[in-house]
């Protein structure tokens, strides 16, 4: 159905209202157009799910009780369809038991308004769940804004292009094989994409130079894990990823940077990055050699794993997901080139 004529505008917040009695729709579509929203309307689920597809809708209102697929199923399609991004759904409802509620809950409801309802609670209720939803799509606009910066950031050289984007899809399978939750598989995706994205402080001549880097060349480039941090820092939704991008490059004997850390001071998301970035590096061609394949990376592993580099235990779990993942020797990780 078309939104109330004369409401639409581009500023207004939309709200989805979904109820099976047109008498009840008429009521809220006055409530809240009178509050200022553009209103869509649908009397089935159906109809809703075609609004849903073919608008911008801030917010859905639905009631519980109908024919066909109930509210509780609506819920659970509408929450299905935006995926992880949040959308806000609030169920209209006479229930008032427990288990009616505790049902609302695991469809994914985000509140719960009683009939018959207060104008004015309903009103402030839809107000709070759309600002709450802007501020999450500010945050997933800079969060992606950065992510793609990480990205494009590695086009400056063709020989690590890619490198951080495997890095997190190998990070992820790492986090996945040592029995991390999957928030934590998804926080070293992002360790994973971000770890590097300091770099964009540094000069491409630097980057990119043949030969050995001087003193300070080389303090310079050392100092993209700080920038990293300053850079994401400010960032809410990568807090948790910031002592990877700070501390990917400490090693196990303290001899790394920014802090000398050792051993088991380095946090662990760090030092199971920092086996990751090592094998995407030697896996990888660069200018002055191909790259190896993975059954070469892991006996390099294997010689070199109490070096000094690497924690010795992550190392060993990693060649075990290696051999697992990649029995042929190199399959498995040269669809991620």
């Amino acid at each position: 159905m078309l939104p109330l004529a004369g409401t639409v505008t581009e500023d207004r917040p939309s709200v989805l209202v979904v109820d099976d009695l047109w008498s009840n729709l008429e009521l809220m579509e006055a409530i809240f157009a009178n509050a200022g929203f553009e209103v869509f309307s649908a009397l089935d689920a159906s109809s809703a799910l075609s609004i849903f597809e073919t608008h911008e809708i801030d917010i859905a209102i639905l009631d519980v009780m109908m024919p066909g697929m109930d509210g509780y199923e609506l819920c659970k399609k509408l929450k299905s369809v935006v995926g992880k991004q949040f959308f806000p759904v609030i169920l209209l409802t006479a229930l008032t038991d427990r288990q009616s509620r505790i049902t609302g809950l695991e469809c994914g409801a985000d509140d719960f308004i009683s009939k018959p309802f207060d104008a004015a609670e309903l009103t402030i209720k839809v107000r709070s769940l759309i600002k709450l939803k802007s501020l999450q799509d500010e945050l997933e606009h800079s969060e992606n804004v950065i992510l793609t910066l990480a990205v494009a950031m590695e086009s400056r050289d063709p020989y690590t292009r890619g490198h951080s984007t495997r890095v997190g899809e190998i990070s992820m399978a790492f986090a996945s094989f040592l029995g991390l939750s999957r928030k934590e598989q998804e926080q070293m995706r992002k360790a994973g994409i971000l770890h590097d994205i300091g770099k964009i402080g540094v000069s491409t001549d630097l980057l990119c130079k043949d030969g050995r880097l001087t003193g300070d060349e080389l303090e310079a480039v050392k100092r993209h894990t700080l920038i990293g941090e300053e850079i994401c820092k400010p960032l809410v939704s990568v807090r948790a990823i910031l002592p990877v991008i700070r501390s990917h490059h400490e090693r196990w004997d303290g001899r790394g940077f920014p802090d000398g850390l050792r051993g088991e001071e380095i946090p662990l998301s760090a030092r199971m990055l920092s086996v990751v970035d090592s094998f995407d590096a030697m896996i990888s061609k660069r200018p002055y050699r191909q790259g190896r394949s993975s059954d070469a990376v892991v006996r390099v592993f294997r010689d070199e794993k109490h070096s000094g580099q690497w924690d010795p235990k992550l190392v060993e779990h990693f060649v075990e997901m290696i051999i697992r993942m990649d029995p042929g020797g190199r399959q498995k990780w040269s669809s991620l080139q």
